[in-house]
């Protein structure tokens, strides 16, 4: 009897922490274009398969634009750009938040308190125990980063992104 009871305990304690750990982790966006009940599926301009993905990004942009990965604060060059020009998505190009917008978090990644006019899209991360909003490339649905409600004004708001999710195009002189 005893030995039963504790097989049971152990196996209800396995199942409990498998069921914490798959509702922590990130969707990656694979997963995430997957309909749901009642919601269409997401699509995007710019697709390409996972093999495709590889092929056209570092192992390090692939982690964070397609599998929802985080680089390490402060090692992004794009950290202390502040050139004029734009910033774009290092998946498809697309130009998404204007230098003018940048600014020093003090945080370890670019931020910005505004994108560009239908540059994002955005969608609420519930992963790691916390509620926070996502922010996706609008065209290729790549994983840039978080947007938080602590930057400057005018907006008031941080889009904190993923330097590895982006390049830099400086201005014509």
């Amino acid at each position: 009897m005893q030995s039963r009871r504790r097989f049971l305990f152990s196996s209800a304690a396995s199942l409990a922490a498998l069921a914490a750990a798959a509702r922590w982790r990130p969707l990656s966006t694979a997963q995430a274009a997957q309909p749901v009940a009642g919601k269409p599926a997401e699509s995007f301009e710019v697709t390409h398969t996972d093999q495709q993905w590889r092929q056209l990004l570092s192992p390090a942009q692939y982690d964070v634009l397609r599998q929802e990965g985080t680089e390490r604060p402060y090692t992004s060059p794009l950290n202390d750009e502040h050139r004029k020009g734009t910033f774009g998505c290092a998946g498809c190009r697309l130009d998404l938040f204007a230098a003018r917008t940048k600014f020093d978090s003090h945080t370890g990644w670019p931020s910005f308190y505004a994108p560009l006019d239908h540059a994002v899209v955005t969608r609420e991360d519930g992963s790691f125990g916390m509620t926070r909003t996502e922010v996706h490339c609008r065209r290729c649905g790549g994983h840039l980063g978080h947007v938080f409600d602590d930057g400057p004004q005018p907006t008031g708001l941080r889009y904190c992104m993923n330097g590895l999710a982006m390049n830099f195009t400086p201005a014509a002189a």
